[in-house]
């Protein structure tokens, strides 16, 4: 009895060494980040730095050789259209009754009238798309008022970007015009200045001001003064840049990309500009992706294929008057998004040939699935295929997680 006792004792402990060695042999689960797969919004973005630019420069240049007496405008000095002063020009003999240059004053006289009569129907076409955008906004923003089912919030904001648009194309061809009426004035001044005579006619007496000889160029638009060519006294040929002018207000954004990103810009996109140094995001919209890219080397050394991206600024001027020429922004084109779609963090994607897979946990034990893969960005992406709401899945799996590899959730 005692015999058969021993014999049973030894068994059972014998057993206990294989349990406690094969539990001991059991591999303890890997701690692993996990993430819940849920709906919301997903939006794909090229977000890429960007500078502002003045929509339109305008050069001003001597017209006639003579002595430019000294600027006192500075950069930033606000300027009025006809009134402000930007610079004089001395006679310097025998340039101004020479042959030769009465010729050529006589040219660009020519040349002046011709553009201000190729500007007028411009001028013209520009006026009427603007009233006519000005008529499209009010028909739909009274069409929607009476019966808001029969025309969508898009379709007013598309007719309201079109009136700006307009808008925007009708100052600029009215500044067009009166740069092309100022050059006309120019030249025709030019050649009474190079041809002196004595009549009584008020154009001469206007341009015969202080000694009767300077050339006084007044501003031809509305703004400020940009930059200073020319600030000290000195003699100049004709066609010497003398000062830059533009109005600051008119701003607009060149945003230069990868050439493999400017293809997938639609026409236009919505913009955000953020960091620009104010506390709102400003609002903008793709008005042209450039035909033509241009190569330039990146901070690696490496030679990249990039095209400028142009962007008008829907935000009124009022909300940006600290923004300026040049100025840095970083700029978001929305490429495409969706408001709700099951989305997945990046982080937990990986390659399995050619497919996208990720490590689905269930009860405890990582299991590999594949999936499809929609619209991503780079931090989740769109699941079309292969998971459900509420799934979890293995954030960074490192090369310890396999196929049925117990897992817990980090603390």
């Amino acid at each position: 009895m005692k015999s058969l006792f021993r014999k049973l004792l030894m068994i059972l402990a014998g057993l206990g060494i294989v349990v406690a060695v094969g539990y001991g042999l059991i591999p303890e689960p890997v701690e692993v980040d996990l993430a819940t797969i849920q709906p919301g919004a997903i939006r794909v973005t090229v977000d890429q730095d960007g500078k502002t630019r003045i929509r339109e420069r305008y050069v001003v240049s001597a017209p006639l050789a003579g002595r430019l007496l000294r600027i006192d405008l500075d950069p930033g000095d606000k300027i009025e259209s006809g009134k402000t002063l930007l610079a004089t020009i001395e006679p310097r003999d025998p340039e101004l009754l020479d042959a030769r240059s009465i010729a050529q004053a006589e040219a660009r006289v020519k040349a002046a009238e011709a553009s201000v009569e190729k500007m007028v129907p411009m001028l013209e076409e520009a006026r009427a798309s603007q009233e006519f955008a000005e008529s499209e906004l009010k028909r739909v923003r009274d069409a929607r008022n009476l019966s808001p089912q029969a025309v969508s919030e898009s379709e007013v904001e598309r007719n309201l970007l079109a009136y700006r648009t307009r808008t925007a194309l009708l100052r600029s061809a009215r500044h067009n015009e009166e740069i092309a009426r100022f050059e006309l004035d120019q030249a025709r001044a030019a050649l009474i200045r190079s041809r002196p005579q004595k009549n009584s006619s008020s154009e001469a007496k206007d341009l015969e001001e202080d000694n009767g000889w300077n050339f006084s160029i007044r501003s031809p638009i509305n703004g400020r003064v940009l930059r200073v060519f020319q600030e000290s006294s000195a003699v100049v040929i004709a066609g010497t840049p003398l000062l830059e002018l533009g109005d600051p207000i008119d701003l607009e954004v060149e945003i230069d990309v990868l050439s493999r990103d400017a293809v997938k810009i639609p026409a236009n996109a919505q913009v955000l500009l953020e960091h620009w140094g104010g506390a709102k995001t400003l609002q903008g919209r793709v008005r042209l992706v450039e035909p033509a890219a241009f190569t330039k080397i990146s901070t690696l050394g490496v030679e990249e294929q990039r095209v400028n991206v142009i962007v008008d600024l829907l935000d009124p001027p009022q909300e940006r008057t600290a923004l300026g020429d040049g100025f840095r922004v970083e700029a978001r084109i929305i490429v495409e998004e969706s408001p709700h779609v099951l989305k997945a963090p990046t982080s937990a994607l990986f390659r399995v040939g050619n497919e996208w897979a990720v490590f689905r946990v269930t009860a405890g034990v990582a299991q590999q699935q594949t999936v499809t893969i929609g619209m991503q960005n780079g931090l989740e992406a769109e699941v079309t295929a292969g998971l459900a709401k509420d799934d979890q899945v293995v954030v960074h799996p490192g090369d310890d997680i396999t196929d049925g590899t117990a897992v817990r959730e980090r603390d």
